[in-house]
């Protein structure tokens, strides 16, 4: 008989707080102190993430600004870099991307690889990443180690921040199960509550639930959960070294209803994918969108452009559009993402008389991009982009 392949080596990292870690090594100054990256815009502004300092005082992501200064009154607000970010995050990348090729990036921060057949243990593969990470680009990370995904996914949350968590193969029930039923992907709000009902608290009471009755409240749905529950996950990584998109999305913290808010989120995701495909030398040809409810529910749409861009006033517009197609005022968002497909190589045909509106907007936009690298993100702003529909 053939023999049977040994248990899978997968490892998960996620950089700690990331934009903040990268605006402290900017300026050192601002290490160990209350801060947040954000706007400084009354009502318009949100928290992209908050130092864990201000995290102990109750700041988060995706936190109103004026919430967040409520809270705290002398918050010190940084405004973000997002160029900055791309150009570490592709740095963390090309440096873990050198030790094995099946590495599957699922956000600017954070990324599966896959160790397979590696003659040392995850564990210390995993060390020895973090300390590379660390030491070459000065960020930290936290790692998780399993046979799956989805448990190396959990243990790196369980370990944040700074944490090293190795589950053992044959021990990835167990790891899961005093961990509540919120730490499981599919557990949101409403899941959680019709749980609850029926006394189920931990990741462990869902495993040892009968999963006919999961079936029976929950349809496929309750198959998948008891399935997750066990800590089995079958999913490959998949390389995505070849860009064939690039997107920014985000899980807010508090599900988010106010459209101003909503709005904003989609004008710096547009501007923040405009920069990296400008970065990257590359114009898209689809623009899309994806919107998560409370429910979990899932939605994606996408717009084919006339022309393939790299300015961000040419994906915000559509991507606006589309989500104002699938979202009612009031409705509750609980992810939001904007990405775009189609990518090419940039090769723009000048104008004779350099009049044309295509390349002064490109022009613009690259004179942007040099300012806002040399003096930070919020050094320069297009009016035109903020107007309220």
């Amino acid at each position: 008989m053939p023999a049977q392949p040994g248990p899978r080596t997968i490892l998960h990292f996620d950089l700690d707080a990331f934009f903040c870690s990268v605006e402290e090594l900017l300026n050192p100054a601002l290490v160990g102190t209350v801060f947040a990256v954000g706007r400084r815009a009354e009502s318009r502004g949100v928290l992209a993430t908050a130092s864990y300092p201000a995290r102990k005082l109750g700041l988060h992501s995706a936190m109103p600004t004026a919430q967040a200064l409520r809270i705290c009154p002398n918050l010190n607000l940084v405004s973000p870099s997002h160029g900055v970010y791309g150009e570490y995050s592709r740095r963390v990348m090309d440096l873990v991307q050198s030790e094995t090729p099946l590495c599957e990036q699922i956000s600017i921060d954070e990324a599966f690889l896959d160790f397979t057949g590696d003659g040392r243990r995850g564990g210390e593969i995993a060390a020895e990443l973090q300390a590379r990470i660390r030491s070459e680009i000065g960020l930290p990370s936290s790692f998780g180690v399993a046979t799956n995904k989805l448990v190396a996914k959990i243990a790196t949350n369980v370990g944040k921040p700074n944490g090293l968590v190795v589950v053992p193969p044959g021990e990835e029930a167990a790891f899961l199960a005093p961990l509540p039923m919120t730490m499981l992907w599919g557990v949101g709000p409403k899941t959680r509550e019709r749980l609850a009902e029926v006394g189920l608290r931990t990741i462990g009471d869902i495993a040892a639930h009968p999963e006919a009755d999961l079936v029976r409240r929950f349809g496929e749905a309750g198959r998948a959960l008891a399935i997750r529950a066990r800590g089995q996950d079958d999913r490959p990584v998949e390389n995505s070294r070849a860009a064939k998109s690039i997107s920014q999305e985000t899980t807010f913290a508090r599900d988010v209803r106010d459209g101003v808010t909503l709005r904003q989120t989609v004008l710096e995701f547009s501007e923040g994918v405009a920069a990296s495909l400008r970065q990257e030398g590359l114009v898209a040809r689809t623009v899309k969108i994806k919107v998560r409810w409370p429910s979990f529910e899932t939605i994606t749409r996408q717009a084919t452009l006339a022309q393939p861009t790299d300015l961000e006033a040419d994906i915000f517009q559509p991507a606006w559009e589309l989500f104002q197609a699938v979202w009612r005022e009031g409705k509750p968002v609980r992810l939001l993402g904007v990405g775009v497909s189609g990518l090419a190589p940039a090769a723009r045909q000048l104008s004779l008389f350099g009049d044309d509106p295509q390349e002064r907007a490109a022009r613009l936009a690259e004179t942007i991009d040099r300012i806002r690298a040399k003096y930070g993100w919020e050094a320069v702003k297009k009016a035109s982009l903020l107007r309220k529909e």
